[in-house]
């Protein structure tokens, strides 16, 4: 399984975001990789589960496609919540948040999705393999992420 870095500490997750995604999540801190480095979640509007969903879907994604090299870059990442855990330390709350994250290689996205475009419906495309192949080049990782509920 490939090594993703983690990000570096940072206190300006808010320009980051949005000089990246163009977003105003409400979040603050750091990148919640540990308990002691926990993204803080200020959002009113948004439930906390999907804030922290689109938080590690964004942190994903500067991981595994903005900060590596063109040959190395991942595509179609999504993440799937699998476990939440509360967490009471020194009279803060936290959320520790474990993710199922699926991926592919960028290149291979796109062959995939090319070669879907221009076989799709003709008798020799074996649609049933187009997909196994497709599962089978998928990477499947988890990660954790704290969150800090203020």
């Amino acid at each position: 399984m490939p090594h993703f870095s983690p990000l570096e500490a940072t206190n300006d997750l808010k320009k980051i975001l949005k000089t990246a995604f163009d977003s105003d999540l409400a979040v603050s801190g750091s990148w919640g990789y540990a308990q002691d480095d926990a993204t803080l979640i200020e959002a009113k509007d948004m439930s906390l589960v999907q804030t922290g969903h689109i938080f590690a879907s964004m942190r994903a994604y500067i991981e595994m496609n903005m900060t590596l090299s063109e040959e190395n870059r991942y595509g179609s990442i999504n993440l799937n919540e699998k476990t939440r855990e509360e967490h009471t330390i020194e009279n803060q709350k936290y959320h520790k948040v474990t993710y199922e994250v699926t991926a592919m290689k960028e290149s291979s996205y796109k062959q995939f999705i090319k070669e879907y475009k221009e076989e799709y419906g003709k008798t020799s495309f074996d649609l049933n393999q187009h997909f196994k192949r497709r599962k089978e080049a998928t990477l499947h990782r988890e990660v954790i992420h704290w969150f800090k509920i203020i």
